[in-house]
């Protein structure tokens, strides 16, 4: 199971705090966007929510033997801004960081290093209804919010990722409805798109000016390598509208300092773009010390029909595009399809198109399995131990193909809240009996776990 991995490599597994953490009315927190969202029926398979989830507040201490079992470098997690700031601006709410300081201090006992991601998609309700990432004043409260953060654990913390996927905070948020907020907008999906892109810049600005020593801040996208099905023009004019949307509006602005071009053709009924004021792209483009990259399939188009009858809302119905997914390709529980290949073809894209790409880290990949404990009380997950080498393998492929990437953050450690799919879809390394909160290492925990000893042996 050796990888080509360099030396120095890190693996590390991830989660986030409204999927895991429970507690949601405990120590001062305040509701998040998807406390408001989840108990909103119909929202969430089976009106499922968070406020218990895998009751990690309580069973942190756990959950860290087991990353300590795993034999893991590194934990990304998130902090919650309602445990920090209830109301989204304010002073800092003493409890919540002391939950942080506890698990943090915990980590480092064990040897394991935590990267800290400050905003997995749980914004505090009040900023929310304020005009939430439509408005410009969310980016400004969540710069001052990322400044308390940074300021009370940089002694202890020197990885830092300011943004979770904003593609789906804005695009399934603001335009969709799939994810909280669950508005299905336009215009205000693309000016949320900008608002939390401008949030990085300025947190990250905030950060580096706290003056900690051997800090890292980056940025985490949810990125998809986009290939047309056939040559043809439609076909192909498809294919660069699909990776318009999925990448380049956050890639271009964080890497490049722009936008492009085609998006401003594209939305040009939809928007003026008056929300992007004169220095943002600066504030945006801002240098980084890492980029984290989620991959966990492919995107195939083909020219398709607009799915949206209101030409102001038609931002996120592939516009005018249409996925492609033979019906003999393998699929994950949640109806992804498996292209372990496609992570190699996405970093040398990234690598291929911005000159000056900074360390990548794999901030997250997984794959959801129907799991079952058996009689024997194992649980036996072998498509996830074939997924995950798989897509090692393609770091190593990349790797080896000039691309420097740094670390792997398996996705997840624990069963946990999978957002609008409830608890019915597991992508943890661990399994999670949610009615007894029992924890079980599945045959992939102790297939990573080898796969780790084995690099570590092999670059020693």
């Amino acid at each position: 199971m050796t990888m080509e991995l360099p030396k120095g490599f890190e693996f590390g597994v991830a989660m986030a705090s409204y999927q895991v953490e429970g507690a949601v009315e405990e120590d001062g927190r305040g509701p998040s966007i998807w406390d408001t969202f989840s108990h909103t029926p119909g929202k969430v398979f089976a009106d499922q929510n968070g406020d218990v989830a895998c009751d990690h507040y309580h069973r942190y201490a756990e959950d860290i033997d087991l990353m300590a079992a795993l034999g893991i470098d590194s934990y990304r997690l998130s902090m919650a801004w309602p445990r920090i700031q209830p109301t989204g601006k304010g002073p800092a709410n003493a409890a919540g960081l002391a939950f942080y300081d506890r698990l943090v201090d915990g980590l480092l006992e064990r040897g394991i290093k935590p990267a800290i991601t400050l905003y997995h998609w749980d914004l505090p309700q009040p900023l929310e209804d304020a005009g939430g990432w439509r408005v410009r004043d969310t980016a400004e409260r969540f710069a001052e919010y990322a400044a308390i953060a940074h300021e009370h654990l940089s002694d202890r913390v020197t990885r830092w990722i300011t943004l979770n996927e904003p593609y789906c905070s804005a695009i399934l948020g603001y335009a969709t409805g799939r994810h909280a907020p669950g508005a299905h907008e336009g215009e205000g999906a693309l000016a949320a798109a900008h608002h939390l892109l401008l949030a990085h810049g300025l947190a990250a600005r905030a950060m580096r000016s706290n003056g900690a020593a051997g800090q890292q801040i980056g940025v985490t996208l949810n990125l998809e390598p986009v290939a047309a099905v056939s040559n043809s023009p439609e076909d192909l004019a498809a294919a660069d509208r699909a990776l318009m949307l999925s990448n380049r509006i956050f890639t271009d602005p964080v890497l490049a300092g722009t936008y492009p071009e085609l998006a401003r053709r594209t939305y040009a009924d939809i928007t003026d773009f008056s929300f992007i004021e004169d220095g943002d792209l600066e504030t945006i483009a801002v240098p980084l010390d890492f980029l984290g990259v989620n991959y966990y399939f492919p995107s195939n188009v083909r020219v398709g029909e607009y799915a949206e009858p209101d030409p102001a809302k038609r931002t996120a119905d592939d516009l005018a595009t249409e996925q492609v997914v033979d019906d003999d390709e393998e699929r994950t529980a949640m109806g992804w399809p498996v292209d372990s290949d496609g992570l190699r073809r996405l970093l040398r894209w990234l690598h291929e198109s911005y000159p000056s790409l900074p360390p990548i880290y794999v901030t997250e990949n997984g794959r959801a399995c129907d799991d079952v404990v058996e009689e024997t009380g194992h649980v036996h997950d072998p498509d996830r131990m074939r997924y995950l080498e798989a897509h090692l393998r393609a770091i190593a492929a990349a790797s080896g193909q000039g691309v420097d990437v740094r670390g792997y953050y398996c996705w997840s450690l624990l069963d946990n809240f999978e957002w609008a799919e409830g608890y019915a879809k597991r992508f943890g390394l661990v399994y999670v009996d949610y009615e007894t909160q029992q924890r079980i290492p599945k045959s992939s925990f102790e297939w990573y776990q080898r796969v780790i000893a084995e690099h570590r042996e092999a670059t020693a």
